[in-house]
């Protein structure tokens, strides 16, 4: 089984910045993708940003210029850098895995072009980010 684990998550006045990680293990297919979602009490969870094996990545509008998706293959780790956090940028987030690129598992919204939930079937428990 998939297992992700994240860290980093904690509490910041807004302008700061953190960086958040997520380390992966179990991963059988060659190919796949990782995510980052976020999700506030009584809102659905929306996808941040997403990276794909192959180097693509995405990134809702929200927080494109803010915030930067990596991955470390070698290491099996994503990390998502937040600066200029915003109050709104608070909410739980989650690491996600997909075994299906991101030319599969990205999501065209309002909102930008985003990670579909749908297609990540592997969850880490979530970290919490909370921007005052």
């Amino acid at each position: 089984d998939v297992q992700l684990v994240e860290s980093g998550g904690g509490s910041v006045q807004a302008g700061g910045s953190l960086t958040l990680s997520c380390a992966v293990s179990g991963v059988t297919h060659s190919r796949y993708c990782l995510g980052w979602f976020r999700q506030v009490p009584g809102k659905e969870r929306e996808g941040v940003a997403a990276a794909d094996s192959d180097g693509t990545t995405i990134y809702a509008n929200s927080v494109k210029g803010r915030f930067t998706i990596s991955r470390d293959n070698a290491k099996n780790t994503v990390f998502l850098q937040m600066r200029s956090l915003k109050p709104e940028d608070t909410g739980m987030y989650y690491c996600a895995a997909s075994r299906f690129g991101l030319h599969i598992a990205t999501m065209y919204t309002s909102l930008g072009a985003v990670p579909n939930p749908n297609y990540f079937r592997s969850w880490g428990q979530g970290t919490q980010v909370t921007v005052s």
